[in-house]
């Protein structure tokens, strides 16, 4: 098994992957998620094959699964089935930070790599390409 991989800064969060598809067969990942207050997060968006559960540790997230909205406190969690229209954002004034598990591992570091380099290429963030990234991952923004 691999040990943790360094945190992978994405703008205002981060994802620190604990297991990777590598570890379990592309049965499911694991990352560490710290999302700074006010943080722009992504856009509403939805995963064709990847159920996604978060369980915060610190902070609250407001999480919005197929327009049901909760505010998760430490120790709650929140599970966005395939296919399920969902967002959150960190409207604290501290960072949240929280587990994400993605089943199968098809949302992995690979992903989240390839997102910070778009947005990290100077200037505004080319919509295009972050479109194009998302979709080569199974990911699609919601209409």
């Amino acid at each position: 098994m691999s040990t943790s991989r360094a945190p992978i800064p994405i703008g205002s969060l981060s994802m620190q992957f604990l297991v990777d598809g590598k570890d379990t067969a592309g049965h499911m990942a694991m990352a560490e998620m710290v999302v700074q207050p006010r943080a722009q997060v992504p856009p509403p968006h939805r995963h064709a094959d990847v159920d996604e559960t978060i369980r915060v540790l610190e902070g609250s997230l407001t999480y919005r699964v197929d327009g049901a909205v909760r505010v998760l406190q430490p120790g709650d969690h929140c599970f966005s089935p395939r296919g399920s229209v969902h967002h959150f954002s960190n409207p604290g004034d501290v960072p949240a930070r929280a587990l994400v598990v993605f089943s199968p591992a098809n949302i992995g570091p690979a992903y989240f790599e390839d997102v910070a380099g778009v947005l990290g290429a100077g200037g505004p963030p080319d919509k295009n390409q972050l479109v194009a990234v998302m979709r080569r991952h199974g990911i699609e923004l919601a209409a």
